[in-house]
């Protein structure tokens, strides 16, 4: 599978997309998403209470809807992108707004 590296106007429109879901879904800015990015993945971070705590990382796969996902498990301090079986794996659709809210559910 070919490596597709995160070019800015797509980290810009991520961060739109981020922006969009704070706004519109979690409604604190004390409670937000965080995006990092390396190479080809975009990883979502949440702020809370003060501190930052990993929930997922996002392969970009060239396409803008079909990003793939992997959870992060504090368990083994890995992302996992085989565990589908996690509270809100329901909302898992490719898109970043869908792995927004599985993160929602997997870590409220």
């Amino acid at each position: 599978m070919p490596v597709h590296t995160i070019a800015d106007e797509v980290k810009r429109w991520a961060h739109d997309a981020i922006e969009r879901f704070n706004a519109s879904v979690i409604g604190d800015p004390a409670s937000a998403y965080v995006a990092r990015y390396r190479r080809q993945y975009l990883y979502l971070d949440r702020l809370s209470f003060g501190s930052v705590t990993r929930v997922a990382r996002l392969a970009y796969t060239g396409n803008l809807k079909a990003w793939d996902f992997a959870i992060y498990k504090y368990s083994s301090e890995t992302y996992d992108a085989d565990d589908w079986l996690f509270p809100g794996s329901q909302f898992l659709d490719g898109t970043i707004e869908g792995a927004m809210r599985a993160g929602l559910e997997a870590y409220p």
